[in-house]
């Protein structure tokens, strides 16, 4: 069962939400495109600041750290590109290794090491994540609870934010989503790909900020996988 409560008292909850500059020849990243547009269009009950991280080692987490100082908002989602996922999925668990299968935005490729140096070997998320991807299937967007956000950039990002929390920003809750690539990404592609509008990632994303921000227990329910 899952436990709710309202906004804070003094009014909107202040939610930090970010998404990533485009990468690897791409002209847009779908992760930007949801952040902005959700800071245009909040939820009800939600004051919504986007930004927009660089796609690059230590550098997103520079504008990270800067962004949560200078907004101290009460919840975060950091948002990212997965090309080749079908549905919004809510990552699980975020680990201390960066280990680069294409160079970053700085032509940087690091390999095996750590996020953060003595840090522990893996955070996991602190949103509701089983009632998040509730929440995003219940506004008709598909989704699903990812086990595993890569070794690449957008680990790097989600692990770095957990640090932060659990550091210098305690009491704030975070968590990392993946959305598709959409319909005119495939088109440029001139491959199959799976694919999902802006506009659809941005109504299952609010969805789940509405839960997130509800939701202190999580749901109980099945979120595996066997492989």
């Amino acid at each position: 069962m899952s436990s709710t409560t309202g906004t804070t008292p003094s009014g909107p909850l202040k939610v930090l939400v970010t998404g990533f500059e485009p990468f690897e020849d791409q002209s847009s990243n779908p992760s930007w495109e949801v952040a902005a547009l959700l800071a245009a269009e909040p939820p009800a009950g939600l004051d919504i600041t986007a930004v927009e991280l660089s796609c690059v080692f230590g550098t997103a987490l520079t504008e990270l750290r800067d962004a949560l100082a200078s907004n101290a908002p009460d919840l975060v989602l950091c948002l990212g590109q997965a090309g080749g996922r079908p549905d919004l999925t809510v990552e699980r668990v975020a680990i201390n290794v960066d280990d680069a299968r294409i160079p970053d935005n700085a032509g940087a490729q690091p390999v095996d090491e750590p996020v953060i140096a003595d840090g522990p070997a893996a955070y996991f998320s602190s949103l509701p994540i089983k009632a998040c991807v509730a929440a995003a299937r219940g506004a008709g967007v598909p989704a699903s609870v990812s086990q595993t956000a890569g070794t690449f950039v957008c680990n790097h990002v989600f692990y770095g934010l957990a640090h932060l929390l659990a550091t210098e920003h305690p009491g704030v809750r975070g968590g990392f989503v993946h959305v598709p690539y959409t319909p005119r990404q495939v088109a440029a592609l001139r491959t199959a790909q799976p694919s999902l509008s802006s506009r659809d990632a941005a109504t299952g994303i609010a969805a789940l900020l509405t839960a997130a921000a509800r939701t202190d227990e999580d749901i109980h329910e099945t979120g595996g996988a066997t492989h």
